[in-house]
This record gives C-alpha cells, structure tokens and sequence, in this order.
C-alpha cells in the first residue's frame, strides 16, 4: 500500500507571507524611473550630432548634402535593427536587451574621438543607430510589463517625456560642452553617460507581471492569444498608428539635424540661445505629454472609447503641427515664428505615446513586441529621408533660405496626409474584434 506524501508543502506555502501591492507599485515606478533615463540619453545621442553640426562641418570642410548623408545614416539599419529586436524579444528579456542596447551606444561614440572624418562619423551613426532603432518600442514592451492597460497613460508619457527631457538637458548641457571642450568632449561625456545606465539597469531592471494579459475591446472580448501577422499589418488601427508614427519621426528627424543650424544661421542665434530655444521646445512638449495622458487615461476609464480617447489626439497633434510648419514661411515676425516652432517641433510628441497605446489595444500581448518593433521600423523611416532630403533641398535651392522654405513645405504636406490617415483610420473597438477580413 502506498503511503500519503507528507502534507508539508501546503502548510509551507499557507505560511509564505502574500505579496506586497506597494512593493510592486515601487519596482514599477523604480523600471519607469530607469526606463525615463534610458530615453533621455536615447535622444541626448541623437541630438549630439545636429548641436555640434555647425562646428564639425567648419573643421571637417563639409557640405550640406554631406552632412545630410552624415544624419541619415544614422537611420540607415535604425528600422531593420527595430524589426529584427522586435522579434527577437519574444525570446529574450527586456532585461537583457536594453543592457546591451546602451552598451552598443557607448562603443557607437568612441570612433570620432581617434579619428574626425566623414567615415567615421559614418560608422558611429549606423552603429548607434542600430542600437537605438528597438529603443523606443522595448523600452515601451518593457514598461507595459509594470503597468495594467488602464494605468498605461501616464507611464507612457513619461517614458515619451524622456525624449523631450533628452532634447531639454541636452541641448544646454552638449553645447556648454562643445564651446569649452570641443564638439568630441560631448561623444565622451555620452558615452560615459551610456555605460553607467547599462550597470545600473542590470542591477535594478527586471520584467513585470502583465507580460500575459488578453488584449480586450469594448465588447471585452479580446483577440485570439496569437494572430497572422499579415491580419495585424492590415488592421486599420495599426496603420493608422503607423501613419501617425511617421509624421511625428518626420519632424522630429527634422529637428534633430536641422533645427540647430537653422537657428544659427538663419535666424542669426548664438549657440547658447538656439540650445535655450530647443529646450524651451523640449520643455513645451514634456508638458504637453504630461497633462494629455493621464487625462486620456480618465476618459478610457469613464468609457471614452480608444479612438477618441488615444486615436484622434494623435492624428490632431501631427496635424496641428504641420500646419504650424507649413506656416513658417508667412509668419511676419520674429516672435511668431518663434511660436509656430515651437508648435511644429513640440505639438507631434503626442503622437508617440498614443500610438504604442492604440497599436497595444488591438495586438495579443504575446505578439506585442514583435509588432511594436514593425511599427517602429516603418513609422521611424523620416530618420533615413528627412535630414539627407533637406541637406540636398538647401543645396539646390537659389538660397539657403529658399532651401529651407522648400524643406519646411514638403514636410508640411508629409505630416498633414500622416496625421489625416491617424484620424481616420485608428479605431481600436472595431478593429480588435476584426483584426483584418483575412482572418
């Protein structure tokens, strides 16, 4: 006769004291504390290369096509290195990814610290842009694990707030460096910048419990656990997220490697009040992203549904800053002008958080990343056109100044088609119950 097993197991774990609430609500502001700070030295990279422009193409004798090239490059394997992380992180731990991501960034300064040329520029670029191409959307994977789908709005803004406080401390911080110490000292500082985020987050970073949730509508019946992502791609929320996604990259690629020249030596600023001017424009849009989310938030939770509530705020916001764009050539004066920049290069940042919110609601948590990666690599493409486009664009123009109404204009009309098709096409009631007519 077989004997009973000792019930030793039961009594043990009745005896395990239950988990804390307020623990996990501290881990998950702790990750978004560390995720924020992963942003701004995300967007404190990029914006390096546009703050120290004027300097490096004096010393480096370059044209404005080739610094164009130079920018471009650097979304040259931003979106596959997106697509590909995007994939890869149904296997691999947020944990592990953004470590390594923020390694890759440290390396990605170091070769215009030995040798200053056009190559090397080059291939730090295309390295760091590599890394930087899953940053937004695994950073937000990562996020989304802490927080359930109706207190994602104020964490998301926060991790998007990122990238305006990037722009907003950089700007001052990277241009005192390079007028005291040379455009290099500000590569070193980043780099040193990068290496300590990555020991702090693999000591402090780790994935949240809302890895498994059932995407859900308003009818509460949500997707199938897994989906063909061909019906994903065609899902008209999806689409619309993505239109959004490139027309806020558009001019925000725009600002990073244009916006410090223009006001130099258009608007004949020195380099510490252009800094003040794009902080200032940072400042605007970090505000903006914290009043807007948590606001949506209450509205989903008071039965606003997703399209008004997070799909219209981010087709008006990339609409409204296009025209702002448009406008910049008729403004009469300097404080107008002033006005509409901020609006052109503040008022998009809306868009980003939004867009990982709708683009969430309609996808199966398992299929999340990878989805949130193809979002990511179509939407951010601007990176790849817009600053090689304007290069070539003031190049050819009569004037530089002809140039830049020529650029202005054309991403104008990019932005206002892109926030258009958001507003029309983003609905996450209709579409999280038919994915695509595919399915």
């Amino acid at each position: 006769m077989v004997k009973p097993q000792p019930r030793t197991a039961p009594r043990l774990d009745a005896a395990a004291p239950p988990p804390d609430p307020r623990s996990d609500r501290r881990r998950a502001w702790g990750v978004a504390a560390l995720i924020v700070a992963f942003m701004l030295v995300n967007y404190a990279d990029k914006s390096v290369l546009g703050l120290a422009a004027v300097p490096i193409m004096d010393e480096l004798h370059i044209s404005n096509s080739t610094y164009g090239l130079i920018s471009s490059s650097f979304a040259l394997l931003f979106s596959v290195s997106g697509l590909t992380v995007g994939f890869v992180s149904a296997r691999v731990s947020c944990r592990t990814l953004l470590f390594v991501m923020a390694g890759v960034w440290a390396v990605a300064q170091l070769p215009v610290l030995f040798v200053a040329s056009v190559p090397t520029l080059v291939a730090g670029r295309v390295l760091l842009g590599a890394a930087e191409g899953p940053a937004a959307s695994m950073s937000m994977h990562a996020l989304y694990k802490w927080f359930p789908e109706d207190r994602r709005g104020l964490p998301s803004a926060l991790q998007i707030s990122g990238a305006a406080l990037g722009t907003l401390i950089a700007a001052p911080v990277v241009t005192w460096l390079i007028s005291a110490f040379g455009w290099r000292s500000a590569f070193a500082a980043l780099a040193a910048t990068s290496v300590a985020w990555s020991l702090l987050w693999w000591r402090a970073g780790h994935d949240g419990p809302y890895g498994h949730e059932p995407a859900h509508g308003a009818s509460g019946s949500g997707p199938a656990t897994r989906l063909p992502y061909r019906a994903l791609l065609l899902n008209g929320t999806v689409l619309g997220s993505i239109a959004g996604a490139f027309g806020a990259s558009w001019a925000l690629a725009l600002s990073h490697a244009w916006l410090p020249a223009y006001l130099r030596t258009q608007l004949g600023m020195s380099p510490g009040a252009a800094a003040t001017l794009i902080s200032g424009i940072s400042a605007f849009s970090f505000v903006l992203l914290l009043a807007m989310s948590p606001l949506m938030d209450a509205l989903k939770r008071r039965g606003v549904s997703s399209r008004w509530s997070s799909g219209a705020p981010q087709g008006i916001a990339v609409t409204v800053a296009g025209l702002a764009m448009a406008a910049f050539p008729f403004a009469g004066t300097r404080a107008w002008l002033l006005v509409l920049l901020a609006v052109a290069f503040g008022a998009h940042a809306i868009a980003f958080p939004l867009h990982y919110m709708t683009t969430a609601a309609v996808v199966p948590p398992a299929q999340r990343g990878a989805v949130f990666g193809i979002v990511a690599a179509t939407g951010t493409l601007p990176g790849l056109i817009a600053p090689y486009l304007t290069g070539h664009l003031l190049d050819s123009a009569p004037s530089r100044s002809a140039g830049y109404t020529h650029a202005f204009l054309l991403s104008a009309a990019v932005m206002l088609v892109c926030g258009l098709v958001a507003l029309t096409a983003i609905r996450p009631e209709r579409d999280v119950r038919q994915p695509s007519p595919t399915t």
